[in-house]
């Protein structure tokens, strides 16, 4: 039984994008394998937030649970055994608004969903390609990795298209012909007065195709499970939070249906030296007292290890900030433009003084410039 994504997630029914994004991002960092090895309640869980963020994710999908609950999702959850792909299942309840469905072609996947099948006498659309799942996985790393940009490997095991029949499932490695008794609708109607009760095509299973001779290798699926490698490019400037989109990557869709999409999710593990704001850095830095009150030039490192000599202004104060341009993040949105490096100025107070220096400072605040002192 599928289970109530906004639950899952622990947000209100009518969350905002940026809430259901926060939980998920939350709950996602908690139950990840990587900080629960060989945690089996982890791996479940984290299955059920990617599950329920793909639903709430998604406008049209929302709004279908919202309506009809988990009847949206008949025959599966939204996204198989993990994440995304065909976003209702494996059953025969193909609700999609989008691409320009028309009100009859919906009206005709939600009468076919709930078992009424197509209204009488409309052409027959084509048998479902059962494409393959969507893949989800996320990588921890460091503002430096951030800032220049790195190559990230991925290794995993999903289903891929089968080598020795190039997916089709058949011994020839050849497309299967269409199925006789259904025309390669992957249905087949029973009319009953106004209404033709459609139901998938027994002969075809409702693929559409009917091979004959099935491939050795993957036995008629089209795929097979192995293990694989994907090299994941983070450009430099990525931000927390963004996802990256491999297309094609996924999961191998049955008998050459496309395959899913591969996802990866960045977080930006914090840094100690630099706070991040958009594409501008904050750092702070301990200034004398002395160079403070009289001005003078500090030496200031930057994230890519670089030394710059900052000029501190006579009576700069605790506080304030410098600004040096160009030294903060490359920016995510516009080639070859990077934000700007903010310097907090702070001071450290000293704990041991000489005599000297503690006779000088008495001097110093016995000293008044006007009525109001030094500060």
């Amino acid at each position: 039984m599928n289970k109530n994504p906004y639950e899952v997630l622990g947000v209100a029914r009518d969350a905002s994008d940026a809430d259901i994004k926060k939980a998920y991002h939350k709950l996602v960092m908690k139950y990840h394998p990587d900080r629960n090895p060989d945690n089996k309640d982890a791996e479940e869980k984290f299955k059920e937030v990617n599950n329920a963020f793909d639903i709430l994710k998604d406008p049209q999908k929302r709004a279908a649970y919202d309506r009809f609950g988990d009847a949206a999702f008949a025959g599966g959850n939204a996204s198989g055994a993990g994440f995304g792909g065909n976003p209702f299942g494996d059953g025969v309840f193909h609700f999609n608004m989008g691409g320009g469905a028309g009100m009859e072609d919906i009206l005709r996947e939600a009468m076919r969903g709930f078992g009424f099948g197509d209204f009488g006498g409309g052409p027959q659309r084509g048998a479902p390609q059962r494409g393959g799942r969507d893949l989800l996985d996320e990588v921890v790393i460091d503002l430096r990795d951030a800032y220049f940009g790195k190559t990230h490997t991925v290794k995993f095991s999903s289903n891929t298209a089968c080598e020795k029949c190039h997916g089709f499932g058949t011994a020839n490695g050849k497309p299967a012909p269409a199925c006789s008794r259904c025309g390669g609708s992957g249905f087949i109607q029973t009319r009953q007065g106004f209404f033709a009760m459609e139901s998938p095509c027994p002969e075809c299973n409702g693929l559409g195709r009917k091979i004959d001779k099935k491939c050795s290798v993957c036995g008629g699926t089209g795929t097979e499970h192995k293990q694989r490698t994907l090299e994941v490019k983070i450009s430099a400037g990525i931000e927390d939070g963004a996802r990256l989109r491999l297309a094609g990557q996924g999961e191998a869709g049955a008998n050459g249906a496309p395959a899913g999409d591969f996802y990866l999710d960045i977080r930006v593990r914090p840094d100690k030296r630099f706070e991040r704001n958009g594409s501008d850095l904050i750092t702070r830095v301990d200034v004398p007292f002395a160079t403070l009150a009289l001005g003078g030039e500090i030496e200031v490192e930057t994230i890519d290890d670089k030394k710059l000599s900052v000029k501190v202004p006579v009576g700069t104060q605790v506080g304030e900030k410098l600004r040096v341009r160009g030294h903060g993040m490359p920016s995510a949105r516009r080639a070859g433009a990077f934000g700007d490096l903010y310097i907090d100025i702070s001071i450290k107070i000293p704990t041991k003084l000489s005599e000297k220096q503690k006779k000088l400072l008495s001097e110093f605040a016995g000293t008044k410039t006007d009525k109001k002192g030094w500060f």
